[in-house]
């Protein structure tokens, strides 16, 4: 015991001082897409044939559009766009408020907006979500089970997870929402008392990543429940998460 006393004093605080402090991530860490705005000579059409989730088009003006809500974060597009117009940054902040903010036609990022200062008031000192995997690979799943690790400490900032939709002011949706899975993401969040948030995790939650079209899918939450709060990624980091849920609630800058 008493060496145990020992390494754990060694070891000091090993909580992330996020938001306060950097965030730590590796170089190697493959965070928001930077997409260029200039116009893709190319037509951008080998970025888009090498996307597997149809992520990459081109707009009218022939400049490169990235659904954050589609990509996968593979970087076949990197590999494949002569050009070089979409890089990866080490940037964890993705998550967005509306859907078409997930589409970026440049170097900015439209980060996800607080909600209104009623909302903020009910919501912003204590925060329960529940969670409902919709038919997700569990990959989204372990970065949400990582936030209450002694790292992230994701209570800290009042947030916890609970075991009942009545005791939940926000719904956690992770997958494409399967044929099996509908009806009770359905009444999950029928038996969540209002006001309610609803906050869709990873790509396939958003657009159905790469089940997207499949008859077994339903191509994410928003086909089922009125989405609040977007966090792409597949899956999205714990930082992204956080990051995320903190904007919501007005806890960061914008």
């Amino acid at each position: 015991m008493w060496n145990v006393i020992k390494t754990r004093f060694s070891q000091g605080c090993r909580t992330s001082d996020f938001p306060d402090g950097p965030s730590g991530l590796p170089e190697r860490f493959r965070g928001r897409p930077v997409v260029s705005s200039k116009p893709c000579p190319q037509g951008c059409a080998a970025c888009a044939e090498a996307c597997p989730t149809r992520a990459i088009r081109t707009s009218e003006r022939a400049a490169v559009e990235l659904d954050l809500g589609k990509c996968l974060f593979c970087t076949e597009c990197v590999t494949a766009c002569p050009d070089g117009h979409i890089s990866y940054s080490t940037d964890h902040r993705l998550a967005a408020s509306a859907r078409a903010d997930l589409v970026m036609s440049g170097p900015e990022a439209r980060l996800a907006r607080a909600l209104d200062a009623q909302a903020r008031r009910l919501f912003g000192r204590s925060l329960k979500l529940r969670e409902v995997c919709a038919g997700s690979c569990n990959g989204c799943e372990a970065e949400l089970a990582a936030l209450g690790n002694v790292v992230f400490d994701l209570s800290r900032f009042g947030v916890q997870f609970v075991a009942s939709p009545r005791h939940a002011d926000g719904l956690v949706v992770t997958g494409p929402v399967t044929g099996n899975m509908r009806a009770a993401l359905k009444a999950t969040y029928d038996a969540m008392p209002t006001p309610k948030l609803v906050i869709a995790v990873g790509a396939c939650a958003i657009s159905g990543g790469p089940f997207a079209g499949s008859p077994q899918a339903h191509d994410g939450a928003e086909s089922t429940v009125p989405v609040d709060l977007y966090i792409p990624g597949c899956p999205p980091h714990p930082l992204t998460v956080l990051d995320g849920l903190l904007r919501l609630l007005g806890r960061l800058p914008g």
